[in-house]
């Protein structure tokens, strides 16, 4: 594991020598901070289920930030321990809060793609504007550059967030739709 902390390291630090700036500086800690705790994501969750006409999209948004978040903060996190970059490497500078618990994975990711894949796919099928899919999977895209540039996460910690997001997505809207949950959900 050493040697991933090392390499993964080195390419935080081509990120923060090559490509900080300070309107970046500024935004980035503010881009990770609206998704702090799955913010954003339950906001979302939250907004479909009280909009009748969007209701069993949000029952599978919920079930898939639900498993998201049981997967990466109750098992791998504590599982893994990883230690955070910024903790390995002092060359590292942290932007933003300090987190208080483990690098791998990365949750604000896995949080952000939970929800975004299940937008993606009621995007494809019709069931909610793929304008809303498309400003999902955007932000679900920059919360996860965010939490690199930021130096909050290695590369590995943000891929198997996304990663794992996007599993959830894909269970909890074939779990709706296998079971037929939908028509129990108001169509």
């Amino acid at each position: 594991m050493e040697g991933l902390n090392l390499f993964e390291s080195n390419i935080l630090l081509w990120i923060q020598e090559n490509l900080r700036t300070d309107a970046f500086d500024f935004l980035m800690p503010y881009v990770s901070a609206v998704n702090n705790a799955g913010l954003l994501s339950i906001l979302a969750v939250i907004l479909l289920i009280a909009w009748a006409k969007y209701r069993k999209v949000g029952v599978t948004a919920f079930l898939s930030l639900a498993a998201e978040a049981f997967i990466v903060n109750v098992l791998l996190k504590n599982c893994t321990a990883r230690t955070r970059p910024y903790v390995v490497n002092e060359s590292l500078l942290l932007l933003g809060h300090i987190p208080g618990d483990f690098s791998f994975p990365s949750g604000h990711t896995g949080a952000a793609f939970a929800v975004a894949t299940v937008l993606l796919l009621y995007g494809k099928d019709g069931s909610i504007p793929k304008t809303c899919a498309v400003w999902a999977v955007a932000a679900a895209v920059l919360i996860a550059v965010s939490r690199l540039y930021n130096a909050a996460h290695y590369p590995t910690d943000v891929l198997a967030g996304m990663l794992i997001g996007m599993l959830t997505g894909v269970l909890a809207y074939k779990l709706i739709s296998v079971y037929g949950l939908k028509r129990k959900l108001g169509d």
